[in-house]
C-alpha cells in the first residue's frame, strides 16, 4: 500500500516560516532603530552621533533575537499559555543580554577613559531591551500562528480534492452497472412472477440505499454502526437476487459501533465479495463482516466463501476497488493504517483494514 508522506509538508512550512521571520525580523529592527533614534533625538541626543552605536548594539541584539526565535520554532507544538511564558522568560533573558552588550559598546567607546556603572540607565536598558524582544516574541507568534492556518488551509483543500476524487471513484461501486443491471432484472422478474410485494421492497430498497450514499459528506466520517448499517442494506438488496444462497455475518461488538471509519470505506470491498463469492461459488456462501479493536487501532475483516482452485480475483474492477480503498485509507491516516488481503486457513478470501481507533 502507498503510504502518503506528511513529512515535507512539515519541512516545508518550516522553511517558509524561517525565511519570512528573517524578512519580518530585518524589518522590525529597522522599525527600532528608526524610533529609537527619532525619540532620543526628541530627548535631545544626536542622532547621526548614536547611529553607529545603535547598529552595533542592534546587530547583537538580532544575534539574540535569532537564537530566540529558533528555540520558539523548536518548541512550536506547545500550547498558547505555555508558550507565552516561554516568550517572556526569554524576553528576560534577551533583555538582560541587551544591556550588558549596550554596557559592552559603551566601555568600548569611552576606552581609555574608565567605564561607569550607572544602575539607572541599566535599568532603563534592560527594560528596553526586554520590550523589544517581547514585542518580537509577540509578532514571531502572530507569524507563526498565520503560517499554520495558512497550511491547514492548503492541506485542508488538498483533502478536499482528494476526497472529491476518492468520492467519484466511489460512486463508480455504489453505481456499478452490473449491480443496478442485476438489480432490476431481479425485480422484473419478481413483477413477471406475480411477487409484487417482494418487488416493492426491493424497490424501496434500492431507492434508500442510493439516497443514503449519495447524500454523504466525503469529509465526513460515520459512525461505524452506520457504516455498517449501509453495508447491511446493500447486502439485503444482493441477497434477494441469490435468494437463500447468500448467508450474511457481522460481528461488531457494542463497544466499537461509536468508533469513526470514512463514510462507504467498506463499499468496494462488501461489493467484491459479492461478485467473487455468490456470483462466481455455487450453492451457500457466506459473507462475513468483523470487526476488532488491536493495540489501539481498529481491524475491520471482509471475508467471502470462493470457489474450490478459484485462483485469488486479480481482474481490473478488483484491483481498481482495492487501490481505491487503500489511497483513501493511507490520504486519510498517512503512517498509521493499513490494507491487507488475501486466502484464509479454511479456504476464504479475506481483506483486512486497519486504522486509527477514533470515536465520536
Amino acid at each position: 500500500m502507498t503510504i502518503a508522506p506528511i513529512l515535507p509538508y512539515i519541512e516545508r512550512a518550516d522553511s517558509d516560516l524561517q525565511r519570512a521571520a528573517v524578512r519580518f525580523g530585518g524589518l522590525y529592527l529597522v522599525v527600532v532603530f528608526l524610533s529609537s533614534s527619532l525619540l532620543w533625538g526628541l530627548a535631545g541626543t544626536d542622532p547621526i552621533d548614536s547611529a553607529r552605536g545603535k547598529v552595533f548594539l542592534l546587530s547583537g541584539a538580532a544575534l539574540v533575537a535569532a537564537l530566540l526565535t529558533a528555540l520558539l520554532i523548536r518548541l512550536k507544538t506547545l500550547s498558547l499559555p505555555m508558550k507565552t511564558v516561554l516568550c517572556f522568560v526569554l524576553s528576560l533573558v534577551g533583555g538582560v543580554l541587551y544591556c550588558l552588550i549596550d554596557h559592552a559598546i559603551y566601555v568600548f567607546c569611552v576606552y581609555p577613559e574608565p567605564a561607569i556603572w550607572d544602575t539607572t540607565a541599566n535599568a532603563y536598558n534592560l527594560v528596553y531591551g526586554t520590550s523589544v524582544y517581547f514585542g518580537w516574541s509577540c509578532l514571531f507568534l502572530a507569524l507563526s500562528y498565520s503560517f499554520e492556518l495558512r497550511d491547514r488551509e492548503r492541506r485542508l483543500a488538498q483533502m478536499r480534492e482528494e476526497a472529491m476524487a476518492a468520492q467519484m471513484r466511489a460512486l463508480r461501486y455504489q453505481l456499478n452497472p452490473h449491480f443496478l443491471f442485476n438489480t432490476l432484472n431481479s425485480m422484473a422478474g419478481l413483477i413477471e412472477e406475480g411477487e409484487r410485494d417482494d418487488a416493492r421492497d426491493m424497490v424501496l430498497s434500492l431507492s434508500a440505499y442510493l439516497r443514503t450514499t449519495l447524500a454523504l459528506d466525503p469529509l465526513q466520517d460515520l459512525l461505524l454502526e452506520e457504516e455498517i448499517a449501509l453495508q447491511a442494506g446493500y447486502l439485503a438488496i444482493e441477497r434477494r437476487r441469490f435468494s437463500d444462497r447468500m448467508r450474511v455475518e457481522i460481528d461488531v461488538p457494542e463497544a466499537l459501533r461509536e468508533v469513526l471509519v470514512p463514510s462507504l470505506i467498506l463499499q468496494p470491498l462488501v461489493e467484491n465479495a459479492v461478485k467473487h463469492g455468490a456470483g462466481r461459488k455455487t450453492g451457500s456462501v457466506a459473507i462475513v463482516i468483523r470487526a476488532r479493536a488491536e493495540a489501539g487501532r481498529l481491524r475491520l475483516d471482509v471475508e467471502n466463501d470462493m470457489a474450490g482452485g478459484d485462483p485469488l480475483p486479480g481482474n481490473e474492477s478488483f484491483g481498481i476497488g482495492l487501490k481505491n480503498v487503500g489511497e483513501r485509507l493511507s490520504r486519510r491516516f498517512p503512517g498509521v493504517s493499513g490494507l491487507d488481503y488475501g486466502r484464509t486457513d479454511d479456504g476464504r478470501f479475506r481483506v483486512t483494514l486497519t486504522m486509527p481507533f477514533r470515536t465520536a
